[in-house]
């Protein structure tokens, strides 16, 4: 198994180019089983996600060929409706292709999916939806089986406790898109992820009105056919690079970071008295060499358009070394601050209340062996990493590997002092 290994203390400088967004790239691979025409997707990140989904849309029946370039080509002319679970366990985005299945063929079989241990995140509402649409479903030993066979356009409203649903709100797009008569739905999410499926879709030839909107209106087609498609970039990756600026003292630009993706994020980087600058739509600099001292802040996550919840745990890191108290709150997933022991390890002073993370900050942090316990995690004791003294060992990599393409590596362009070893090469400490 690998792990990280980081010598604090360097100054990041120079550029990076941000990949293609995972949580739009995994929707969109799915929705090339609605069609029997080639798809091809350009600017795919190359992720173990990804790599998740080719194989279960190889196993539906569609043929990937790898173009080069972060291109796919997608045929998926002859699909089943079943999927295994040893190919979803392990990803929570491969229930999207219950609504791709449920859309083309009016009949689906899929296991319960994995992902990362974040809090309960379930399906209850892609399950309303389908009904909504006259979909009868069963469900039995952990496996959904749909019957789509008498569905019809219905409005459908997709608000949870927590706000609105991502991955509900592709399935329903998915299966709605190729359902005779008029769908709405009603507090779709309006991610910018969700936006660039849309425009996927309606590229195919679905008729999607209210795009960006919580309110979504779809009229059936009988039939979609492909299209070439590029993936938006990654906001929550350009964030955390902006971070990694920030954070190290140094001075980054980061292309592929869209200013109107980012928006409640660079509030709070501003507040924070972050120096960056928006140099075009889609490139931003960070300069931490400006500011000796940042400000602690108040940060409250929400569905987009607020502060996203992929980010949080990195800003929690730079919080860390802030000096005063701030204050993090988690409003979508309340178990997502599985970082912060680990983060303690380092020296970090953060208690949990509730659903809020208090950052004593100001304290310097010193390097530790550390396990991440997910995805945006990971990236946190990255960071905390690039900044603490002496060594850091972040093990469990591979929930990096799911998000971030060769983060180490783009890191190490920027002068971080990171590679990746084999965790025998890992110091053995006495409990």
């Amino acid at each position: 198994m690998d792990v990280l290994r980081i010598r604090g203390g360097k100054k990041l400088n120079g550029t990076v180019q941000v990949s293609g967004a995972k949580n739009a790239c995994l929707p969109i691979l799915a929705a090339t089983l609605l069609t029997d025409e080639p798809c091809i997707v350009r600017n795919v990140p190359l992720l173990s996600d990804s790599t998740a989904m080719r194989k279960i849309l190889e196993h539906q029946g569609a043929v990937v060929e790898d173009l080069g370039g972060n291109a796919w080509k997608i045929c998926a002319k002859n699909i089943i409706p079943a999927t295994p679970y040893e190919l979803v366990r392990k990803m929570r985005a491969s229930i999207c292709v219950m609504g791709a299945l449920t859309g083309r063929l009016k009949t689906a079989e899929i296991p319960y999916p994995g992902g990362c241990v974040i809090g309960q995140r379930p399906i209850d509402l892609h399950i309303k939806g389908l009904k909504k649409l006259g979909c009868e479903i069963t469900q039995d030993a952990g496996v959904i089986r749909i019957d789509g066979s008498a569905m019809r356009g219905a409005y459908i409203f997709l608000g949870g406790r927590n706000g609105s649903t991502v991955t509900g709100t592709s399935n329903i797009l998915m299966a709605a898109v190729l359902t005779p008569g008029t769908t709405q739905i009603d507090c779709a999410a309006c991610e910018p992820e969700i936006q660039d499926l849309c425009e996927m879709l309606i590229k195919m030839g679905a008729k999607i009105k209210g795009v960006g909107s919580p309110k979504l209106t779809v009229t059936g087609v009988k039939k979609l056919h492909g299209c070439e498609h590029s993936v938006i970039p990654d906001r929550i990756e350009a964030g955390t690079f902006l971070l990694c600026g920030a954070i190290t003292g140094g001075d980054i630009t980061v292309h592929g970071a869209v200013r109107e993706h980012l928006g409640a994020f660079l509030d709070k980087l501003n507040e924070a008295k972050v120096p960056f600058e928006v140099i075009d739509e889609t490139s931003i600099r960070v300069r931490g060499d400006l500011m000796k001292t940042f400000v602690p802040v108040d940060i409250v996550t929400f569905p987009h358009p607020g502060f996203p919840t992929d980010l949080q745990a990195q800003f929690s890191a730079l919080m860390a070394i802030t000096p005063g108290i701030s204050l993090i709150t988690e409003r979508i997933y309340p178990n997502r601050f599985m970082h912060v022991p680990e983060l303690g390890r380092m020296g970090a002073s953060i208690s949990i209340e509730g659903a809020t993370a208090i950052v004593k900050g100001g304290t310097k942090l010193s390097g530790a062996p550390v396990m991440a316990s997910d995805l945006r995690a990971s990236a946190a004791l990255v960071l905390a990493g690039l900044v603490a003294d002496g060594e850091t060992w972040v093990q469990r990599v591979y929930h990096l590997d799911r998000g971030y393409e060769g983060f180490e590596k783009k890191l190490a362009r920027l002068g971080a002092d990171i590679v990746r070893l084999d965790d025998s090469q890992m110091p053995r400490y006495d409990d």
